[in-house]
């Protein structure tokens, strides 16, 4: 069997993966995490596609913090309101203050043969 048969008989699906890189000031990384799950995490997964989120703490940079967030399709990630982003970006501003910033921001594909 040819790879390109082989390929073109598996279906493939991708979940879109949002990858965050936050700077947190060190002594507010826990509150960081903690009001990130209470705020956005709440509202993300009352959205469409919210697939799940991970939280990754790097024991050598106690600054950083990054959100691994997953989504069904771009589509659906794509498809949240721009006014419920701000207004819960503007909830968790005013919990954190000026403590944070986003470092690095992407999006990823895994793909998945069936």
């Amino acid at each position: 069997m040819s790879c390109v048969r082989f390929c073109q008989t598996k279906r493939v699906t991708s979940v879109i993966i949002e990858f965050l890189k936050f700077k947190v000031v060190p002594e507010l990384r826990e509150k960081f995490i903690q009001k990130a799950a209470e705020i956005w995490t709440t509202v993300l997964a009352s959205c469409s596609g919210f697939l799940g989120k991970e939280v990754w703490i790097n024991p050598n940079n106690t600054t950083e913090v990054i959100l691994v967030i997953q989504w069904e399709s771009h589509e659906q990630q794509s498809a949240i309101p721009q006014r419920l982003l701000d207004a819960t970006e503007k909830k968790f501003a005013q919990q954190m203050g000026n403590t944070y910033c986003v470092s690095e921001s992407d999006e990823y594909q895994v793909r998945k043969y069936s």
